[in-house]
């Protein structure tokens, strides 16, 4: 029986929770305010809008074993997400804890990631012929290096990599010819190439053996590239309400853009719409992304 195509997104599931104080944040001091948990990571973000976009997905990530796991694989399951490869372990599920002052800005923060650190080359080395029976693999930079570095050597099929930060962005690098995406913003890609302007680090990255690269350049829109071309588009119309979460919508709608056989300009199209779809919507993941608005 013929398989049906899927993607596989390799990366980490965190659970978030925030803390946001009603009024000025004292600092030493007990704030009256609302605290929220919601799940996330970019490797589950990235996951959950291929899902919107109605793209398989098989999640290979790390599960801790306690109350958070539970709420994080089920959010998973009633998905669509195939998670039957992840690692489920008996430690505390990866956590990222955050203070925002009364306007929404983080203050102060605490990662307990630990548990990611599952998701390392010995793991993917047993799960090889899962990543090259599918249509393409995404990735992103909080990966280790060595990790990276296995993903780039032994996965055949098409990759995507999103850097997450600029410094992160430096354990992506020896991969950049195994690249058939890569979507870093101006400032990532500017450090991670040494060029003064996001247009010369567009075609840096190219010459350097990435097949398609996609800079985002917040409300100055995209630059795209490929091999002797590069476009810059405009953002898409949009209230931006809520900019957490845009980055992780435009990599799931490069890949979805993929599986539709579209082209560099018409990827790009996509990316920007699911970016505008999110930064317009109150959630990190908006509700209303779907293939049809993409289109």
């Amino acid at each position: 029986m013929k398989q049906t195509p899927y993607i596989v997104v390799v990366g980490a599931v965190n659970m978030d929770i925030c803390g946001i104080p009603f009024t000025k944040l004292i600092p030493k001091d007990s704030n009256p305010g609302a605290v929220r948990h919601n799940p996330g990571g970019v490797g589950r973000n990235i996951a959950h809008n291929l899902r919107l976009l109605e793209v398989p997905v098989k999640f290979l990530t790390a599960f801790g074993g306690d109350l958070y796991a539970r709420e994080l694989r089920q959010s998973c399951e009633e998905l669509g997400m195939d998670i039957s490869e992840a690692v489920y372990t008996s430690g505390s599920t990866s956590t990222y804890l955050y203070i925002t002052d009364e306007t929404g800005e983080m203050q102060l923060a605490v990662c307990d990631t630990d548990v990611a650190d599952c998701i390392n080359a010995d793991f993917l080395a047993t799960k090889l012929e899962i990543l090259n029976q599918a249509q393409a693999v995404v990735f992103d930079g909080n990966l280790t290096e060595e990790t990276v570095d296995f993903i780039a050597q032994h996965v055949t099929v098409p990759l995507f990599a999103d850097p997450v930060s600029a410094k992160k962005s430096e354990r992506l690098k020896k991969a950049l010819p195994k690249l058939y995406t890569f979507k870093p913003n101006d400032i990532e890609a500017m450090y991670l190439t040494g060029e003064d302007t996001p247009e010369k680090a567009a075609r840096a990255l190219v010459k350097l053996g990435v097949e398609r690269v996609y800079v985002s350049c917040g409300a100055d829109g995209m630059i795209a590239a490929e091999g002797e071309w590069l476009l810059h588009l405009s953002c898409e119309p949009s209230e931006v309400i809520n900019t957490t979460g845009g980055g992780d919508a435009s990599m799931a709608a490069l890949v979805w853009a993929y599986t539709q056989g579209l082209s560099l300009e018409q990827s790009a199209r996509a990316a920007l719409k699911a970016g505008a779809i999110t930064v317009g919507a109150e959630e990190t993941i908006a509700p209303g992304l779907s293939p049809e608005k993409l289109r």
